[in-house]
């Protein structure tokens, strides 16, 4: 394979595959390409070799060091597991009797999106569970109040993501102490343990923070902008949600005589499952390394995948109690399975498309070009800026944020020992937030797929809906970064960063007001 690490070459298959979804919005079709053309490229066009080289990696993704690919494998089948839940908790009357029941508690579209909004906040150990659990609990709700699944889908997005980086008791959290630990033993800073220089990057994260912040902003203030704004009007004159796919909701014959616990009790039971098995997963493996336990480092070396699959069996048995408890035939079972399992392919070819091509930009070397090109810009100032964005532009085209982690953190370090050792800890919060922001934007991030995946809503519409929102909230993380560079005061920073989400919110909701004003709602 050529060596493209230090050439701007490397981009061309993530900014092509990206780019050409937006314009298509042909999901595969524009993944596929892009995959393709990174294996042309790695082989310099020469056709056996790219062909052997993709069916190596499509066999990879699940086979791996001559077993499964546990991973990769486990998400499939949690998401198959979801899916088949779903549509039982619909045949049993639970998603149908909760939203009446929450229609009597849950005052009107605002109310429908703070619930979402509010279990996001709640619901934060993975940010794949978070965006798909909550999705299932909200999406009767939003739709029984005609809010769009585009805005359900954004909202899912920018609570999963934001809630899991700011949190040590999840998986991203357990991850990034990980990491942070080594970066500090490696400098020798002892003023802080791995979890406490975690908790002190916490003010700096600002992206994340204000990302929730906005959100927050949006519901409150019912601000819709461009495409948003179009799926929503619709909506209110009582046409048809063009963002939505279908469920299985709309294929099963629902109970009428369900109740709302057929749903909460498959939902609580995955959600205290899926974290009764990380800790006992994490606690497994400190026992191997006759480690003393503790829930951090449980967490730390949790299995995140198997977890998920322990929990979504557990939830899938409440649905099938709730199911028999109505007499549900086994046919119909049967069949409620068949579907719950059949609407989640398309979200699987998705994915399966999305870690191909993640796999093909990690051997064309994207992350180490963008990485390199912050050696350029040393300037003490302006680094938390500069790393921000690198960090986001480098999400964004690989579709991932762990393995931007991964990259930019060491180098981050090292930047900042070799220049200002005193922003050691803003600088790596500054990757955190960049590479959340990238990932929020990215169509092929598995959280953005798996997002879209939670409201039923068209993975495409769900990219193009929520740009004007991310694009808002890094432009407020960004006047943040840059007033730390050039202050080293956290306080200036936060009051920079919140004088421009004022001015920002108060720009979103004017122009919201103007397109509302100019396209009348029926």
């Amino acid at each position: 394979m050529i060596d493209y690490s230090h050439s701007w070459i490397s981009l061309l298959p993530p900014l092509f595959a990206l780019g050409l979804a937006i314009l298509t919005r042909r999901v595969l079709l524009s993944l596929g390409l892009g995959i393709l053309l990174g294996a042309l490229l790695l082989f310099s066009f020469a056709p056996w070799g790219s062909l052997k080289y993709l069916g190596q990696g499509l066999l990879g993704l699940v086979v791996e060091d001559g077993g499964v690919n546990t991973w990769n494998m486990s998400i499939i089948a949690f998401l198959l597991l979801l899916g088949m839940m779903t549509a039982l908790m619909t045949l049993s009357g639970g998603t149908r009797a909760f939203a009446l029941w929450a229609e009597e508690r849950v005052r009107g579209r605002r109310g429908a999106q703070f619930l979402a909004f509010f279990l996001g906040i709640f619901i934060f150990i993975d940010d794949y569970f978070n965006s798909l659990a909550v999705g299932s609990v909200a999406r009767p709700i939003t739709d029984r109040y005609r809010v769009s699944r585009a805005k359900l889908a954004y909202i899912l997005d920018s609570t999963a993501a934001p809630m899991c980086v700011l949190t040590p008791a999840s998986s991203w959290g357990a991850y990034i102490i990980t990491l942070i630990g080594g970066i500090l033993l490696s400098h020798g800073i002892v003023d802080y343990s791995p979890l406490g220089a975690f908790v002190a990057m916490l003010p700096f994260n600002f992206y994340a923070l204000f990302a929730l912040l906005l959100v927050f902003a949006v519901i409150w203030l019912q601000i819709d902008l461009g495409r948003m704004h179009w799926h929503e009007a619709r909506l209110q004159a009582f046409e048809q949600d063009s963002s939505a796919k279908a469920s299985p909701d709309e294929q099963i014959q629902e109970h009428e005589e369900g109740r709302a616990l057929d749903l909460v009790l498959p939902i609580v039971t995955l959600i205290i499952a899926t974290f009764a098995s990380m800790v006992w997963t994490g606690a497994q493996a400190l026992q191997a390394e006759e480690a003393a336990f503790s829930l951090l480092g449980a967490m730390e070396n949790t299995d995140v995948g198997l977890s998920l699959c322990l929990g979504g069996l557990a939830g899938l048995a409440a649905a099938l109690v709730g199911a028999l408890r109505q007499k549900m035939s086994w046919p119909a079972i049967a069949h409620a399975l068949k579907i719950g399992a059949k609407s989640m392919v398309g979200a699987i070819l998705v994915l399966f498309f999305a870690w191909m091509l993640g796999g093909v930009i990690k051997d064309i070397q994207t992350g180490q070009f963008l990485a390199s090109l912050t050696q350029a810009y040393l300037d003490p100032q302006y680094l938390p800026l500069i790393l921000f964005l690198v960090s986001a532009v480098m999400a964004f085209s690989t579709g991932t944020s762990w393995g931007t982690f991964g990259i930019m953190l060491p180098i981050a370090g090292d930047m900042a020992a070799a220049t200002e050792i005193a922003l050691m800890l803003p600088i790596l919060a500054a990757v955190l937030a960049g590479a959340v922001f990238g990932d929020h934007c990215s169509p092929i991030s598995d959280t953005t797929i798996l997002s879209s995946t939670g409201a039923w809503c068209e993975h495409i519409e769900h990219v193009t809906t929520q740009l004007p929102y991310a694009l808002s909230g890094a432009l407020i993380a960004a006047v943040g970064y840059l007033a730390l560079g050039m202050t080293a005061s956290l306080s200036l920073a936060l009051i920079s960063a919140s004088l421009a989400f004022l001015l920002t919110v108060c720009a979103l909701y004017l122009w919201s007001q103007r397109l509302k004003a100019t396209r009348p709602q029926g």
